[in-house]
C-alpha cells in the first residue's frame, strides 16, 4: 500500500446521519426516512448540476436537500430545520475514524481529505471531531467548481501531494466514489459499512473493509 491515505469525508470519516441522530426523538417516526432522503438528494443535486455544467456550493445543496426531505416527511417539525443544519455543520466523526487517522500518522503516512464539502463545512466537521492535527491536507472541490465524480476532482490529490496516482490510497464508503478513483489510478479501499452489494465490478478496489479499524493492518 502507498504512504498517502486520502479519505472521503461524508459517510467515511463523518456520520451523515448524526444530525438526525441528535434530534431523533423530536423528529419522530419519519426521522430515519427523512435523513435518507436528505442524503440522497444532496448527492443527486451535486451530480445533476455537474453533468449540466453548473455549480452551487455544497452547503446550499445540503439546505435544499433538507427542505425537500422535510417536505416529503411532513411529520418532522419544520422548527427543527435550523438545528439540523447546525448539526450537519458539526457532524460527529465515526469513532474508528479518529483512531485510524492517529495510527496512520504514527506509522509515518501522510493523510488527507478529498470532499464535495465546502471549505467552511469541512473546517466545521474537522474542528468538531478534533482530527485536524492528524491531517496533512483538507481538499475541497470548491476550488474547481465541480463535484465528484468528475476525474478532475481527484487530480487535486496528486497536485497537492506532488505524487503519482498509484502513490495514493483513497478510502471511501461511497462505491461510486471508489469507482472513479480506481479509474484515475488510485489504490482504493471501499469501507462498506452498510454491507451493500458491489455495483461496479469492472472497477474493483484493492480492499473491502467493514470499517476503518482495519486500516492499521493495511497501512
Amino acid at each position: 500500500m502507498s504512504s498517502i491515505f486520502v479519505f472521503d469525508a461524508y459517510g467515511t470519516l463523518f456520520d451523515v446521519h448524526a444530525a438526525i441522530g441528535r434530534h431523533r426523538a423530536e423528529a419522530g417516526l419519519e426521522a430515519d426516512r427523512m435523513s435518507e432522503i436528505w442524503r440522497t438528494k444532496q448527492l443527486e443535486y451535486s451530480w445533476t448540476l455537474t453533468l449540466a455544467g453548473h455549480y452551487t456550493e455544497f452547503w446550499v445543496l445540503t439546505e435544499r436537500a433538507l427542505d425537500y426531505a422535510m417536505a416529503r416527511c411532513p411529520s418532522v417539525p419544520k422548527s427543527l430545520k435550523a438545528r439540523l443544519m447546525d448539526a450537519y455543520f458539526k457532524l460527529d466523526a465515526f469513532p474508528d475514524a479518529r483512531a485510524a487517522l492517529k495510527r496512520l500518522k504514527a506509522a509515518g503516512h501522510k493523510t488527507g481529505i478529498l470532499s464535495n464539502g465546502s471549505p467552511a463545512m469541512l473546517k466545521g466537521a474537522v474542528d468538531n471531531a478534533g482530527i485536524g492535527g492528524d491531517l496533512d491536507g483538507v481538499l475541497s472541490v470548491d476550488v474547481l467548481k465541480m463535484f465528484k465524480p468528475r476525474p478532475e476532482v481527484y487530480a487535486l490529490v496528486t497536485d497537492h501531494y506532488t505524487c503519482a496516482p498509484r502513490d495514493v490510497t483513497f478510502v471511501s464508503s461511497n462505491r461510486w466514489d471508489v469507482m472513479t478513483s480506481v479509474s484515475v489510478g488510485f489504490r482504493d479501499v471501499w469501507v462498506n459499512r452498510a454491507r451493500m452489494p458491489d455495483e461496479y465490478p469492472d472497477f474493483a478496489p484493492e480492499r473491502i473493509v467493514p470499517d476503518l479499524s482495519s486500516l492499521a493492518a493495511i497501512g
